[in-house]
């Protein structure tokens, strides 16, 4: 890896910092809360009443801001600006020779906290009894318009184009050649990157992969097992209900952004239900993400003020006309953790239409926040795939 002094002098070291005032103010709006009425199940209707109580409670009484602050800022983080704007970013190096650079990103409701536990995993995965063959190099960017992230000046700023930033990013940092990892939004934005710069991605890792039922397919179901079958009906059922963000994100989020910027338990009771719908449906919630997890990430948009920002993404997105396969499918070996309580399931079949599948593991547990729920599960998975699509000469 090289860099020029003039590479050197545009990245700067950052630290996330939080002042006695946002403390005071956040306490202030928490005490006041107006809590709505309720009725039905619980989450039936949507956030659970009695658990945003106790959560909200949890961040009055014993969440340790500051503490989770100090957390966050012992990874290495750092800024640059492309086109004009800060872009934020964790760069963590492993201490072994032979590691290897990997690009993990985030998506909506979640942020660099996701890869918080799963980090030292993969830079130091002696530290936790794995295998040393395969160790990274891990930058985790905050999307613009999330996080400590500007958020984009100019409508238009789609999936595509957030993979046009961390492909100037890992130019700016000297990495010829690296691998990808995403879910949600990462998946998506990872894949461009994949189109984008061909030739120096070695493999795409992804945890979610949007492959819809193949129209030039005569059968789409030829090659469908049963099992496969079962996922995709199950997946489908259970987004029944909760894909309504995506209708209210994509089309009228600045009205959205009033609320979610104004009350912090608005902000948490939006982010909080998605978590609890995402996670794996067989583990109990609070099993699946801790509370502090949960806060730290809620804690993220509130200081950052970036929570409208985040869910124009949606916007953009489905207003452009970019077309990620419109040159056919992606060429870049990709490989597919296959985690149980993931939003979309699609058989292997569909989704090599659209991706050169070189892996495709199926997961015991876990859900749509793989690197939080399931750490280990995910990094053994990376490891493997990268062993295979990348061996060492």
């Amino acid at each position: 890896m090289t860099q020029t002094p003039f590479e050197l002098i545009r990245i700067q070291p950052f630290a996330i910092s939080v002042s006695d005032a946002q403390i005071t103010d956040l306490q202030q709006r928490l005490a006041q809360t107006r809590w709505p009425d309720t009725l039905g199940d619980p989450w039936e209707y949507g956030a659970d009443l009695n658990f945003l109580r106790s959560l909200v409670t949890y961040w009055q009484d014993a969440f340790d801001t500051l503490g989770a602050v100090r957390k966050l800022n012992a990874l290495h983080q750092f800024t640059t600006s492309i086109n004009d704007r800060t872009v934020h970013f964790i760069h963590e190096r492993s201490t072994h020779p032979h590691a290897r650079p990997l690009l993990m990103t985030h998506g909506w409701p979640g942020s660099i906290v996701e890869f918080q536990e799963i980090i030292p995993m993969l830079t130091q995965p002696e530290r936790f009894g794995l295998s040393t063959d395969n160790p990274f190099h891990v930058i985790c960017p905050s999307i613009p318009g999330y996080g400590f992230s500007d958020a984009p000046r100019q409508p238009g700023f789609d999936q595509r184009a957030v993979a046009q930033d961390h492909v100037i990013l890992m130019q700016r940092l000297g990495y010829e050649h690296y691998g990808l990892q995403g879910g949600d939004w990462g998946s998506a934005i990872s894949s461009w990157h994949a189109r984008l710069a061909p030739n120096a991605v070695m493999g795409l890792h992804i945890t979610l992969i949007f492959a819809p039922k193949p129209k030039a397919m005569p059968d789409p179901f030829a090659n469908v097992s049963a099992e496969e079958q079962l996922r995709l009906e199950q997946s489908r059922v259970r987004m029944k209900d909760g894909s309504g963000y995506q209708a209210i994100q994509g089309s009228k989020p600045q009205t959205l952004g009033y609320a979610l910027n104004d009350s912090p338990v608005g902000l948490a009771a939006w982010i909080t239900e998605k978590f609890q719908h995402w996670t794996d449906p067989m583990v109990p919630f609070e099993q699946s993400i801790s509370k502090d997890q949960l806060l730290t990430n809620i804690l993220i948009y509130w200081l950052s003020q970036n929570i409208t920002a985040s869910t124009r993404l949606y916007y953009e997105s489905q207003h452009s006309s970019a077309n990620l396969f419109a040159e056919g499918p992606i060429t870049t070996p990709t490989g597919h953790a296959v985690f149980p309580g993931e939003l979309y399931l699609p058989p292997r079949a569909w989704a090599e239409q659209l991706y050169n599948i070189q892996h495709w593991e199926l997961m015991p547990h876990g859900g749509h926040f793989a690197a939080l729920e399931a750490p280990e599960l995910l990094t053994q998975d990376l490891h493997l795939f990268f062993s295979r699509v990348w061996p060492r000469r």
